[in-house]
């Protein structure tokens, strides 16, 4: 038996939904999108493809608070998210805090760090 991962449609359909987007999606946003290319797909092919892509380092998870998990690809490297409070999109942030070690307490290290801010995107302002 092989152990070589397979590659389907389905998954290559989300992968280019992926590929297209700026900020993170939850996996309704991703179905949407997706079910152009494949408009047989289902959102639970969408959810375990999701956990396929994440198992296999393609795609990563990013939790905000008080919100449904979403997805982006993995290889965007260190940033940041902003969250429109109206109309709930999520953005990338390109750059990190600057002096972000400075907050913290002498003898801590930081291993990760997170930063959302939240406020209204430019469409909703």
């Amino acid at each position: 038996m092989s152990l070589e991962r397979r590659t389907t449609k389905q998954k290559e359909a989300i992968r280019a939904v992926l590929a297209t987007q700026e900020g993170p999606l939850m996996p309704d946003e991703i179905h949407a999108m997706a079910l152009k290319a494949v408009p047989s797909l289902g959102i639970a092919t969408v959810y375990r493809s999701l956990k396929t892509l994440q198992d296999e380092g393609m795609v990563r998870c990013v939790e905000i608070p008080g919100q449904s998990p979403r997805y982006e690809r993995s290889d965007k490297g260190h940033h940041h998210h902003f969250l429109c409070q109206k109309c709930h999109t999520v953005f990338d942030l390109e750059k990190c805090v600057e002096g972000i070690k400075k907050l913290v307490p002498p003898g801590f290290r930081i291993t990760d760090h997170e930063i959302i801010l939240h406020g209204l995107c430019k469409s909703c302002v």
